[in-house]
């Protein structure tokens, strides 16, 4: 991408530009003469360089970026921040291995979990807990898909109490360091905020952050065993625009007195989650905003969930909404009834099978919408025909393949 869309799309707040370290590095080698002989292979001047002499480096930065997280560091309140071009999942992993190394073994889980946790607790050998009972350490998700916040503030006081870690995906909170009542980065021990779920940057850019000296030099190890070599100069630069980014408080306000005066619409803690009541009709509906030319972030059978951030446009929030009224009026609300299924582990081995022939089958490996990837059928879950049309009827999933879901075998 050129260095001039970049800047018309994601770098539009001038204020905002001139007080970010990494873009403006970007900028002024733009201005002299450079022929590249050196990576990557498109050769084209612009923003996406390589590490250079004058540009910095990731890895073991000295200039601009480390300048630049410093910055980034003192706006969360972190010791230490790590600017991430690969996405909050290596921050997870990243944030598991320094816990793993300061002595946890056993994490205590509160749902809902992204299927990048139980991946990492796979990979990193860690012991996945559903109390906390034994457990080393505590992690949570806040906010959640829907824009649920855990009592971070009571959690803090459990893991003080009783010696253990409290780590926090906030994947989807980067935004609310505004408000530290809220934000992971005022209680947490290790945090992650996916900055581009929620805040202007580029897709992929995150940060991991660590509250300590002691728990900042366990990560620093961590980091450099899943962060890429090959960094994205312009995520880079996205990242630190995206944390230094204003609040946006009139459509904040904007959010709250829509969600209080619309029966079908709510937000929780967080504003940027606007849920929208659908029932049976879902789907559909989903499909009807689209045909409007509104996409939203996930349709969950029940709920249609739309995503906002401070760089919303106040009028095509207003337009979201004009919408929305025309959608309810077509597709009155009809409830949805869902049943928690029990878990039943196997020791047999697994088979993929065709979705629609998986009905009273056990599943042997999570899958789920995509997003919010959170498991809808659990590894040990009953698959049940109201999840098989869920799964059917989505847009995107995970855990399938090519129309097949994975099951434990049956005894013969």
């Amino acid at each position: 991408m050129c260095g001039g869309v970049i800047v018309r799309r994601f770098f539009k707040d001038k204020r905002t530009r001139e007080k970010c370290r990494i873009f403006q590095m970007l900028c002024a080698q733009k201005k002299g003469k450079h022929l590249s002989f050196h990576t990557p292979g498109h050769k084209q001047k612009g923003f996406d360089i390589t590490e250079l002499s004058y540009s910095d480096n990731l890895a073991c930065p000295r200039g601009c970026i480390a300048q630049a997280e410093r910055e980034i560091a003192e706006i969360l309140g972190a010791k230490k921040s790590f600017i991430l071009t690969d996405g909050s999942t290596s921050g997870v992993f990243s944030m598991l291995q320094a816990a793993k190394t300061l002595g946890v073994k056993k994490l205590f889980l509160i749902e809902p979990v992204h299927e990048s946790v139980y991946n990492a607790c796979a990979v990193l050998g860690l012991n996945p807990l559903s109390t906390e009972n034994g457990a080393d350490a505590v992690l949570c998700t806040s906010p959640d898909y829907y824009g649920n916040i855990v009592n971070l503030g009571e959690l803090r006081a459990l893991c003080d109490r009783e010696g253990k870690l409290l780590l926090v995906d906030g994947a989807h909170g980067g935004h609310l360091h505004f408000d530290k009542n809220l934000y992971a980065g005022a209680y947490a021990d290790f945090w992650v905020d996916g900055v581009h779920k929620s805040l202007p940057a580029l897709t992929q850019g995150a940060v991991v952050s660590a509250r300590t000296e002691k728990q900042d030099s366990a990560l620093f190890e961590a980091v450099k065993l899943f962060r890429t070599t090959s960094p994205s100069y312009p995520i880079m630069a996205s990242v630190e625009y995206a944390v230094k980014y204003p609040r946006n408080e009139n459509l904040e306000k904007l959010v709250k007195e829509y969600a209080f005066t619309q029966e079908r619409v709510c937000i929780q803690a967080d504003w940027t989650k606007l849920c929208a009541r659908v029932g049976k009709s879902a789907f559909e509906a989903e499909k009807y905003l689209e045909k409007k030319g509104i996409y939203a972030e996930f349709c969950d059978g029940e709920v249609v969930c739309f995503y906002l951030s401070p760089a919303t446009r106040e009028r095509e929030f207003k337009t979201l909404c004009r919408l929305l009224e025309k959608a309810f009026k077509k597709y009155p609300y009809e409830p949805v009834q869902r049943n928690p299924a029990p878990l039943v582990f196997k020791e047999t081995a697994g088979e993929w099978i065709e979705l629609t022939k998986s009905e009273n089958r056990v599943c042997a490996a999570n899958c789920g919408l995509f997003p919010p990837c959170t498991p809808l059928i659990k590894k040990g879950e009953k698959i049940t025909k109201e999840k098989i049309d869920l799964l059917k009827q989505a847009n995107n999933v995970y855990g399938l393949n090519e129309g097949k879901i994975y099951v434990y075998r049956e005894n013969k």
